[in-house]
């Protein structure tokens, strides 16, 4: 049944500001504002906070239409992972959606989730960790959750992933890391990121102040990632208008900055960074397509002109050869 009721509250919702929970570093987790889109569109998860509790709706795109609702006990929130995009949080198969504590102190001591059905909205596991947990991805079953868990009290840059067994609850020891490059440091802020349509593969790119920028390529699937360190000198206080993007079948990996214009790509099986040649943003090919309209038009008025000209000249000579009498009539 549609909860009708409630449209308008959750447009002003919507209107209004997304709250981001706590102040500590992200990723972090969303309520109110978007929430996290379901895969066919049509609908949406968000998080809304009330007294002593969570109210997590699903509301309908077209329309604003709250289709369900649930209340939660404790405050949640849908994760976000780069400020100013849609929140995540729901497995590629729309079956399972993963919520965040919205924690009011950093670092914390303790970290919590739910997995939730996306169809029943029924709590199908809480989790609770010791320490500074954040949620990073889930695989396209939700049979594994990736969280980023802070390691580094007075330095909110310096962060490990780790991997949750959700059908038997426990987190598996280690970390997920690159095995190649087992000297890196994870550390940096994330500030763009693109998945693949099937939700396997996730690329994050993360700001690394005092050091270069990288791509984080996480098969959620295997349970396994690769950085890619990113030729980038000097100050990256501007990464935040940085995007990256799929092409080519996800074969390639495009960093780009929100204007459109190019700076570099990387192939996704091999790892090789090469500069994008792709001539200009978006918006310099529609203004290229422009162009060639507007000439064509002219070009095609100009005809027209001289088609006209030319009549009007015939029909000129026509009546200067007509009689006298015929032209004072």
């Amino acid at each position: 049944m549609l909860v009708r009721l409630a449209a308008a509250v959750v447009f002003l919702m919507f209107a209004a500001a997304p709250a981001a929970a706590g102040d500590g570093p992200m990723p972090g987790v969303q309520q109110l504002g978007s929430g996290v889109l379901a895969p066919d569109g049509t609908t949406r998860f968000v998080a809304v906070p009330s007294a002593l509790s969570t109210v997590l709706q699903q509301v309908e795109v077209q329309g604003g239409a709250v289709m369900r609702a649930v209340y939660l006990p404790g405050a949640w929130g849908v994760p976000t992972i780069v400020y100013g995009v849609a929140g995540e949080g729901l497995s590629a198969n729309g079956r399972t959606l993963v919520l965040g504590d919205a924690a009011r102190e950093y670092p914390r001591r303790t970290s919590s989730f739910l997995v939730l059905s996306a169809k029943t909205m029924r709590v199908l596991r809480t989790i609770s960790l010791r320490g500074d947990f954040a949620y990073d991805a889930v695989s396209p079953d939700a049979r594994w959750l990736y969280l980023i868990q802070h390691v580094d009290p007075t330095n909110a840059e310096r962060y490990v992933v780790r991997r949750y067994d959700v059908d038997h609850g426990r987190l598996v020891p280690g970390r997920i890391a690159d095995r190649t490059q087992k000297s890196w440091v994870m550390a940096g802020y994330p500030q763009a990121r693109a998945t693949t349509g099937d939700g396997r593969w996730v690329y994050t790119l993360y700001a690394n102040p005092g050091g270069y920028p990288f791509v984080h390529a996480l098969d959620t699937t295997r349970g396994v990632a690769h950085c890619v360190g990113l030729p980038w000198t000097g100050d990256q206080s501007g990464f935040y208008n940085m995007r990256v993007s799929l092409r080519n079948g996800a074969r390639t990996l495009a960093a780009h900055w929100l204007s459109g214009r190019p700076w570099l790509t990387i192939d996704t099986r091999s790892w090789r960074i090469s500069p994008d040649r792709r001539a200009g943003s978006p918006w310099l090919g529609i203004g290229a397509a422009a162009a060639a309209v507007v000439a064509g038009a002219g070009a095609f008025l100009l005809r027209r002109r001289r088609r006209r000209h030319e009549e009007l000249e015939e029909e000129l000579g026509k009546l200067l050869r007509e009689p006298a009498r015929e032209l004072v009539r």
